[in-house]
């Protein structure tokens, strides 16, 4: 991909998230993408074959800017299993805030739109793999408790850390960053730790 070819791209992804945000994922058409990019719709589909590859590359290219993969990494560094959940629920409960805008997003279009369901769902999908390998961690470390299997643990790891939690934590009931993450933190090692 060219210079001039690599910008475009990044000026699409760019324009699709700042759309879907301020739009809250209402209406955004690839007419509006393009309008916002300064390039023309064809411009669009040259760089993204459809509506649900643009999502899909959007919410990457997000991951991507913000540094997610860089942040893991102490995950996978770390020198235990419990040590690499208390991490892994650090890292992405404080992740949450920063791509809140675009997941409220998604989330509000999801039943509306097969482009935003599927970006959704691939993104949901990542986090729920990476819970399971936590729990997989922590079961080859035998400090998974032994009420749970890997895979109930896992998706109660998941879920707990739902952006749906951290929005009625944060939102509704008024917890501080610090206060979800400590919360969250304690709850899910009382309930999946031995």
């Amino acid at each position: 991909m060219s210079s001039k070819e690599a910008k475009t791209r990044t000026k699409i992804l760019e324009a699709t998230w700042k759309l879907m945000e301020q739009n809250q994922g209402q209406g955004v058409r690839m007419s509006d993408i393009a309008k916002s990019a300064g390039v023309s719709r064809q411009a669009v589909y040259l760089h993204f074959e459809s509506r649900v590859d643009l999502m899909n590359a959007t919410t990457k290219y997000v991951d991507e800017v913000l540094g997610l993969d860089e942040r893991l990494q102490c995950v996978s560094d770390a020198p235990s299993a419990t040590k690499a959940l208390e991490l892994f629920i650090e890292v992405w409960g404080n992740y949450i805030p920063e791509i809140y805008g675009l997941s409220k997003a998604l989330l509000a279009v999801r039943d509306t739109d097969e482009a935003a369901s599927k970006a959704w769902d691939e993104c949901m999908s990542c986090l729920r793999n990476a819970s399971r390998d936590i729990v997989e961690g922590l079961n080859q470390s035998k400090v998974l408790s032994s009420q749970w299997t890997n895979d109930a643990a896992g998706d109660l790891l998941w879920t707990m850390l739902s952006v749906q939690n951290w929005e009625q934590l944060i939102n509704d009931c008024g917890w501080s960053q610090t206060q979800y993450v400590d919360g969250m933190t304690k709850m899910i090692q009382a309930s999946i730790l031995d």
